[in-house]
């Protein structure tokens, strides 16, 4: 998965990003709510003023699944609308 790392312990796909600003994290992040609620599958995640931490994995299962994955590349897609340093 681009940009994805898998780790194994806890089972879970992570990611940093990393925006200009504030309200372009923000932003990102309440897009990505909007849409992991369509989805009924939710992110763990962090904010530090500008970095957006997420980590994904399926509690109920305790293993990384195609939910998973497939919020993933939504979250890729979502990203794709802002400007991204690193």
């Amino acid at each position: 998965m681009q940009h994805w790392q898998q780790i194994a312990s806890p089972p879970s796909l992570v990611r940093k990003f990393t925006f200009e600003n504030f309200r372009d994290a923000f932003s990102f992040m309440t897009a990505i709510a909007l849409e992991a609620e369509k989805m009924n599958h939710h992110p763990d995640w962090k904010n530090s003023y500008n970095v957006v931490e997420i980590s994904l994995s399926t509690h109920s299962e305790r293993a990384v699944t195609l939910k998973d994955e497939k919020l993933a590349q939504t979250i890729n897609n979502i990203s794709s609308r802002f400007k991204l340093i690193d």
